[in-house]
């Protein structure tokens, strides 16, 4: 057993994990809106995807100087920072006439959401052990996860009653909230730096990750293990049972609670099967396989073979076997030292956000060419894809 976390460790921690809160939140909220999205603005549902795409794409393009940030300035510096970046993207969000306006939302939100989970994380990193660290990953990504709780029946029902907008506007709130938790808990605490070290050696520095071969069959599954989580869980989800299987928002809300339930519980339970279990390369790809698994069989069902509470199963199911993608983290912590810790992660979550990005402009692809159902298939062929590429270099 690994001896407890340093006293001061914890509500800084949970702070942080607050803004990954407001960011799990923010980019989930268009699955439960996604006809009064289309309606209002008088686009697409393809159309829609590819601007919500925008939002990964911008996440991905923000890693490089977050990361760096992260190492040179200390987290809650940055932390601050883009919370204040994620509110603005909230505000344009809600009070946007048209497409366009959106889209430079989700552009905005991109780049204030990008180190919502780098910031706990790296704070972990540099305070805890390989073993703690283990566990703690896990533990930040099930508080975390809790954002998508939010963006399910909670902003179903606020949406229903208010209209999306709304929802943008609870999530400007909750990231002021997560502003003033990491402003009141968190210490000023610059890191160390290395003698010498410039900024323009920091970003060569992830730029070399990027393309580490040691870490290649680790991003290859990161590459699409993300996409999955936002595409099903955050984008076409709510369509497919609202859409294909007839239910109302509110009931539709109520299923993709299920999954979201599932994302709590699921890292914990995921550090723990590797603590008693050992075999860190096939749990992380078997999770992956399963997860395309439990799509397929909820196309399968059709749009009059399963019933809610068969959907409501198959979108747990999903949710559980999905997060064993922290396992990503916790491997990859054990790659490099504590002071590369947000250069790192910066590096993964490139493949994590840019892979989500790709990923949702070919989902837009497929509904167009074959609907609803389509979209979703490209993330199960994509999540066996990636779990084979990594069982070839775990």
């Amino acid at each position: 057993m690994s001896p407890p976390a340093p006293a001061g460790f914890l509500l800084p921690l949970l702070a942080l994990a607050l803004g990954h809160v407001f960011s799990n939140a923010v980019r989930t909220l268009p699955a439960v809106a996604t006809d009064l999205l289309t309606r209002d603005l008088a686009i697409t549902a393809e159309t829609l995807a590819a601007i919500t795409g925008a939002f990964p794409a911008a996440f991905a393009l923000a890693m490089i100087p977050v990361g760096v940030a992260l190492d040179r300035y200390g987290v809650r510096p940055v932390a601050l920072t883009l919370l204040g970046i994620g509110a603005v993207g909230c505000a344009v969000a809600a009070l946007a006439p048209g497409a366009g306006t959106l889209l430079a939302a989700q552009i905005v939100l991109g780049i204030g959401c990008s180190g919502m989970l780098m910031a706990p994380m790296t704070h972990a990193a540099r305070v805890l052990d390989q073993g703690r660290f283990n566990l703690w990953s896990g533990l930040i990504q099930a508080i975390a996860n809790g954002g998508m709780l939010l963006s399910a029946s909670p902003l179903a029902f606020l949406v229903e009653a208010a209209g999306w907008r709304a929802g943008f506007w609870a999530c400007l709130g909750l990231a002021g909230l997560a502003f003033a938790a990491v402003a009141l808990t968190l210490p000023a605490a610059p890191p160390a730096r290395e003698p010498g070290r410039t900024l323009a050696a920091d970003t060569r520095a992830v730029i070399r990750l990027l393309g580490a071969p040691q870490l290649r069959g680790l991003f290859a599954i990161a590459f699409v293990s993300f996409g999955a989580v936002l595409g099903v869980r955050g984008l076409w989800g709510g369509p497919w049972l609202m859409e294909v299987k007839g239910l109302s928002r509110i009931e539709a809300g109520h299923v993709l609670f299920a999954a979201t339930l599932a994302l709590v519980l699921g890292p914990p339970l995921a550090g723990l099967a590797v603590a008693r279990l050992g075999r860190l390369p096939w749990l992380l790809a078997g999770g992956h396989v399963l997860a395309a698994g439990f799509i397929l069989a909820l196309l399968a069902g059709g749009p009059a073979g399963t019933g809610p509470a068969a959907d409501a199963a198959l979108m747990l199911g999903f949710g559980l076997a999905i997060s064993f993608q922290v396992l990503c983290f916790a491997r990859l912590r054990a790659l490099v030292r504590p002071e590369e810790a947000g250069r790192a992660l910066s590096a993964q979550n490139m493949y994590f956000f840019g892979g989500a990005a790709v990923l949702q402009g070919v989902s837009g692809l497929a509904a167009l060419a074959g609907g609803v159902g389509a979209a979703l298939a490209s993330f199960a062929l994509a999540l066996l894809l990636g779990a084979a590429l990594y069982l070839r270099r775990p």
